[in-house]
């Protein structure tokens, strides 16, 4: 009896005791994880975001923000040599293509896309194209249209930037990201996911972040370009459509030699892209939001020329969230006294490359007068 006693005495006690206090039969409404990350979106700290007012605060931000990103991102950097090697040369009418595949100890093989321009004089200005999600990868960028399929793929987005670059008189670069075109496995062996998804997931069990791996080939692919002798690497831009835009953003933000970016359809931000179901890995950069957003990085290009090309009818665009990004960028450009470097070509299109304002920019930045 008196261990029954005792024992009720230890429980009413635990049950007055901090932190178990009792209460009424009540449900208690448990929001979703999908809730709780909506809710944390909204209300994202972006504590780096830029609010001086001066031209030397502005540069003391973007050294704070550039070395925090590159934090986030973690190794980044090229190699310093690797071997180049030549799959194959195709002459075209107007260019040669060079389907290269270049090779550092410890590092994925790059396949890249080489354009040459016939009969021109060089050196020549280079230009780093990247290309999006779909299914041939830089494939498209270059324009290999050698299928029914693939030209459908080209003409839905006007794709072969790259190709009409080369035939515009610029050395061109296009490197085949992670994981897509022949880099990607066959879709099956995902059993129905997203493929970045699953390889970012992966490779973070391998302390790596996608994105950064991605960056490294943007920049090793540039490094490729600079060190050629028929292009001058004081004229070097970069340009990219969807996920080619944002790693045009991102790529240019951190390589000061890019003289001239344009980035077209990509102008969101990962805070709104994070409210809805958003799966898309190879854009993740793990912790962003603590710190800024799109709009922060793309100020790091400031106060370098920048193009960001948005389609009316693209449905990846939230209308909405465009202003206030836009303006965070601007802000950025208009302390450091370039507002007028910083351009927006609003056209009647879908998610595809316009050229109309690119180009005459591209041949103002890289063929001055």
């Amino acid at each position: 009896m008196q261990t029954r006693r005792a024992w009720m005495g230890n429980a009413l006690g635990l049950l007055a005791a901090p932190g178990v206090a009792a209460s009424a039969e009540r449900a208690v409404r448990v929001p979703t994880v999908h809730e709780q990350i909506r809710k944390e979106a909204r209300n994202a700290p972006l504590r780096m975001k830029f609010a001086g007012s001066t031209e030397a605060e502005c540069r003391r931000w973007q050294r704070a923000f550039s070395g925090r990103l590159r934090k986030l991102l973690g190794p980044h950097s090229p190699p310093r040599e690797w071997k180049t090697v030549t799959e194959r040369v195709v002459e075209l009418e107007d260019h040669r293509r060079h389907e290269l595949v270049l090779e550092a100890p410890g590092l994925p093989p790059l396949p890249v896309h080489l354009l040459v321009p016939k009969g021109r004089r060089p050196p020549r200005p280079g230009v780093l194209a990247l290309h999006g999600h779909g299914p041939y990868g830089h494939d498209a960028v270059a324009g290999i249209d050698t299928t029914e399929e693939r030209r459908r793929n080209i003409a839905a987005s006007n794709y072969d930037y790259g190709r009409q670059l080369a035939r515009r008189g610029y050395v061109v670069a296009a490197p085949c990201f992670t994981p897509f075109g022949r880099r990607l496995d066959d879709r099956k062996a995902y059993g129905g996911d997203d493929p970045c998804a699953v390889t970012f997931v992966r490779l973070q069990l391998l302390g790596k972040v996608l994105m950064a791996e991605n960056l490294r080939d943007a920049l090793w692919a540039l490094e490729l370009l600079a060190q050629r002798p028929d292009v001058d690497a004081k004229r070097l831009g970069c340009v990219g459509l969807s996920y080619g835009g944002r790693m045009t953003m991102l790529t240019a933000a951190l390589e000061p030699r890019i003289r001239v970016a344009v980035i077209a359809g990509a102008l969101n931000v990962m805070q709104e892209r994070i409210l809805h179901r958003y799966s898309c890995g190879a854009q993740v950069i793990p912790g962003l939001l603590e710190y800024g957003d799109v709009p922060e990085i793309a100020g790091l290009i400031a106060p370098r020329p920048c193009l960001w090309v948005v389609g009316r009818r693209d449905p990846l665009m939230v209308r909405e969230w465009i202003p206030r990004a836009w303006e965070r960028i601007r802000r950025v450009y208009r302390v450091l006294g370039a507002e007028d470097r910083l351009e927006m070509d609003e056209f009647d299109g879908a998610h595809r490359w316009n050229g109309t304002r690119a180009y005459p920019l591209l041949e103002k930045v890289l063929r001055p007068a």
